[in-house]
């Protein structure tokens, strides 16, 4: 189902879930102006058709304890492709790695880490990372603050450009 393809209702849909996953059908239903049997339905169709991939708290990860986040900026030998899905696969194995993402350019892969502390990050980087097959190099960037974390997607940008296309 490309974008193309979802209405107004969907998008609407999406948009409320993303803003607050808590909400009972009921209540979204309401939001977007239809009965909750048809907004249930198309909530399903939705996750079966992978615009919808989980439900998650956000949580604050300074309040439970992890104070040290860092990028992690990473070059490898290797840019075969069975190459960079072993990185990844390695990736998805390490707790303290939350996002992993290819890069084009000067590096490889970005890494986003979150760590209780500077000595376990530094643990991971020293025995782990660094240690990791195919690891040319690292460089690592420690947040200092953030100013910004939204997840999910700008749905306004989207009904703006939907919008000027019709």
């Amino acid at each position: 189902m490309p974008v193309s393809r979802l209405d107004p209702i969907d998008r609407k849909i999406l948009a409320e879930l993303q803003a607050d996953g808590r909400m009972t059908n009921v209540e979204l239903a309401r939001r977007v102006g239809i009965s909750a049997p048809p907004c249930l339905r198309r909530v399903r169709t939705l996750e079966d058709a992978g615009f919808i991939r989980g439900y998650h708290a956000q949580v604050d990860a300074r309040e439970l304890g992890f104070e040290v986040q860092v990028f992690a900026m990473v070059g490898l030998q290797s840019q075969a492709e069975a190459d960079l899905s072993a990185f990844e696969a390695r990736c998805r194995d390490w707790p303290l790695v939350r996002e992993c993402h290819m890069l084009n350019g000067e590096v490889d892969f970005i890494l986003k880490c979150v760590a209780p502390d500077l000595s376990t990050f530094q643990s991971f980087l020293t025995e782990e990372l660094t240690a990791a097959d195919n690891v040319a190099s690292v460089k690592t960037s420690l947040v200092i603050r953030g100013a910004k974390d939204d997840p999910g997607v700008p749905f306004e940008v989207l009904e703006d450009r939907l919008s000027r296309m019709a």
